[in-house]
């Protein structure tokens, strides 16, 4: 069938107004030229950068997703999230913050992700099982993993971006498990705790029965959410979720996810908890 004028007219002002023409479009393609393309550029969408770390004793790589479109100097608030590589879960978690911002369902953060040098060293506490330490040459490192976070990532972030008071963390497996030992051990680093399939089986289940006998205490509200896969579920104990949701100043939320992995579990869990704990307010 012929293509009407009207949109043949308007296919070619869009092509004029690329720098073509329908003529000389037509002309290249009959000469058999290629189409004229650009030389290949790199493609970011944050910012990276390194740290040298005394409390870890070596240098880290900080990835950064900074939200597009906001208003000049508006601080936000921000999410921390370990296993921060670029090929680790940087790129799926700013993909979902980036979309839930654009449709409204989530407030704007800035993503700071943290890649690993030694992941089972740095997101695991100390441990009496022998068989949790054969993992790793080294394990039991994240009070250190903590103290870098806390004294030297955060004040760097405040530097170097405009940010609120707000801060939140995700992490899946050994990150959970490290974001649950936080809230545990130091409530009031972050605000809100988001933690999928956490591996709370580690040091035969020693954080859970903490949180079962001592809830979590902080000063304000704190918000966490746990989501468990069909591999994570037989870690859930009813006493920590029966006293989780029990402790004061804590907003408790909780999901099972038995159609999902260990391994498929993390991107759609982290959308439904931020849709749920990092929603407009």
């Amino acid at each position: 069938m012929p293509m009407p004028r009207t949109v043949f007219a308007a296919f070619a002002v869009c092509l004029s107004i690329a720098g073509w023409s329908a003529a000389s479009m037509a002309a290249e393609v009959a000469a058999g030229a290629p189409p004229a393309v650009s030389a290949s550029a790199p493609l970011a969408i944050g910012d990276t950068w390194t740290i040298a770390s005394a409390a870890l004793g070596e240098t880290r790589r900080i990835n950064v997703y900074v939200p597009a479109g906001m208003p000049a100097n508006t601080p936000l608030p921000v999410l921390y999230m370990p296993d921060g590589g670029m090929l680790e879960d940087f790129l799926h978690v700013a993909g979902l913050l980036q979309v839930g911002a654009g449709n409204g369902t989530v407030r704007p953060f800035l993503l700071v992700g943290i890649e690993n040098t030694q992941r089972r060293r740095d997101l695991t506490g100390p441990t009496e099982v022998a068989k949790d330490r054969s993992i790793a040459p080294k394990v039991g490192g994240s009070q250190a993993y903590r103290t870098f976070i806390r004294t030297e990532l955060m004040p760097e972030i405040e530097k170097r971006y405009r940010v609120t008071r707000e801060r939140a963390i995700v992490g899946e497996s050994l990150a959970g498990l490290f974001v649950v030992e936080t809230l545990a051990l130091e409530p009031d680093l972050f605000d809100t705790y988001i933690a999928i399939d956490p591996s709370l089986w580690w040091n035969d289940r020693q954080l859970a029965k903490r949180l079962i006998a001592q809830p979590p205490t902080g000063t304000g509200r704190k918000a966490l959410h746990i989501a468990f896969s069909a591999d994570g579920l037989p870690d859930v104990d009813p006493a920590l979720k029966a006293s989780l949701g029990k402790a004061p100043g804590l907003d408790f939320s909780y999901e099972a996810w038995p159609g999902e992995t260990h391994a498929t579990i993390y991107h759609p869990a982290a959308l439904k908890a931020f849709r749920a704990v990092l929603r407009p307010r």
